[in-house]
């Protein structure tokens, strides 16, 4: 999975360079595009930018047009403002519909985003006139919920984006005074319905993937609570294990999308993957401090049965993803390391254990590191190269953050790190030798 695939939208402006410069003839650059499911002559005469402006530009007209009603608010009689915002909303939103099946789909894409701006303010500005505000969420959800079948219907990722995100808004606000909103897979299930159906948006996507993630760890939090309610940071130490066993099923359902015939599919792998690893690496950077150990050794484990059942589900799911995509034992690995580690906490209870788990982890990050460099060599992708020495550098960076005054700790652990480097970089010399030699 090469990261040329998240930079595939500039592929066509160099292809024309290309073309303009006698390199390559038109007919190979359209070739090369179609490759990455990129339209050679669209794409080089409509950029992202284009389509960035075009979008900013009517979210001021749409600002320009509120802040004017804002303004003369008072002054305007009560039922004419109410015909007024219903009319500016249907309106702009049969505008776009027309405008959308005549063909231009972007500026009615574009008057859909805008039309359900004004949708937003209407619904905002009548609660105000009838003083409709015991619970301020609705709103938001309403918002949200009308923006819903513009997306299904053209299944344009920036209108279902658009709705994901209001839905987020919802998702927190409701939480945040300790109420659980059920409704809200219905929008992630519409946002991945656009991913499915509609053009390729890596944006969208990882909104997607926290949306899951959110999800997951607060219908936890509710099942899990102590009282009534639940609020914005009520967490347990088994959010912690389901959220790292959520991403060994990500990890897993990646390389099984790398495996479909869909350029588009071998994209979003591309992504997740990604994250997946930058997650791996992150979480393990934190554990390779003794003071997270000793948190989750004396931890109070209360919710176990649930937190392994949504694990062996999930790991269930990874399993069955990897032996599809033909890296079960990638997947195996993995499972069996998380799970280890799990019940060593929970079994433990120790806080005197924490050390030892993190030897392990700052073995395990140098062994990943070192993977990721050889796996950059053999595969000829930079990200994992670069990646891999970044996780070497930093984590000695913090041993010996962790080791100041210990000179002779800190002196081996430097020397350590430069063994590995250098001989990483030898490899790469020998590697790239006999590559040149065949």
């Amino acid at each position: 999975m090469r990261l040329i695939r998240l930079l595939k939208n500039d592929l066509a402006q160099e292809a024309a360079e290309w073309v303009e410069e006698g390199l390559i003839s038109e007919p190979q650059a359209e070739q090369i595009c179609r490759r990455y499911d990129v339209d050679y002559h669209r794409a080089k005469n409509r950029s992202f930018g284009y389509n960035v402006l075009v979008g900013l530009g009517y979210l001021f007209i749409g600002l320009a047009i509120i802040t004017l009603l804002g303004a003369n608010w008072d002054e305007i009689p009560r039922a004419l403002r109410m015909v007024g915002l219903v009319a500016l909303t249907v309106t702009t939103q049969v505008l776009a519909l027309r405008r959308y099946c005549g063909g231009d789909r972007s500026g009615g894409v574009g008057l859909f985003l805008l039309g359900n701006l004004f949708f937003g303010a209407a619904i905002i500005l009548i609660a105000q006139i009838y003083h409709l505000g015991e619970h301020m969420p609705d709103g938001v959800f309403w918002w949200a919920l009308g923006c819903l079948p513009f997306a299904l219907l053209t299944r344009n990722p920036w209108l279902a984006l658009q709705a994901n995100i209001l839905a987020l808004t919802w998702f927190f606000l409701e939480i945040s005074l300790g109420f659980y909103p059920a409704l809200f897979p219905l929008f992630v299930l519409a946002s991945v319905f656009a991913l499915w159906r509609g053009p390729r948006s890596i944006v969208l996507l990882l909104v997607v993937v926290a949306s899951i993630g959110f999800w997951v760890e607060y219908s936890l939090a509710a099942l899990w609570r102590d009282g009534g309610r639940f609020f914005l940071f009520d967490f347990h130490p088994g959010n912690l294990a389901v959220a790292a066993a959520l991403f060994v099923l990500l990890f897993a359902f990646s390389h099984w999308l790398a495996g479909r015939a869909s350029v588009t599919a071998k994209d979003y792998a591309a992504v997740i993957s990604v994250w997946c690893l930058r997650f791996a690496l992150v979480l393990m950077l934190v554990m390779s401090f003794a003071r997270p150990w000793e948190g989750l050794l004396e931890a109070d484990w209360r919710h176990q049965p649930s937190m392994w059942l949504v694990m062996a589900l999930f790991g269930a799911l990874a399993l069955w993803l990897g032996w599809r995509a033909r890296r079960l034992k990638s997947v195996a690995a993995l499972l069996v390391a998380l799970w280890g580690l799990v019940l060593a906490v929970v079994l433990s209870r120790n806080p005197d254990d924490a050390v030892p788990l993190q030897v392990i982890t700052n073995f395990a990050l140098v062994g990943g590191g070192i993977w990721l460099i050889v796996r950059g060599i053999h595969g000829g992708i930079s990200h994992y190269f670069f990646l891999g020495v970044a996780a070497i550098l930093v984590t000695a960076f913090l041993r010996y953050i962790d080791l100041i005054g210990d000179y002779i700790g800190g002196a081996l652990i430097f020397a350590v790190f430069a063994a590995l480097l250098l001989g990483a970089a030898k490899y790469w010399k020998r590697h790239r030798a006999r590559e040149e030699s065949r």
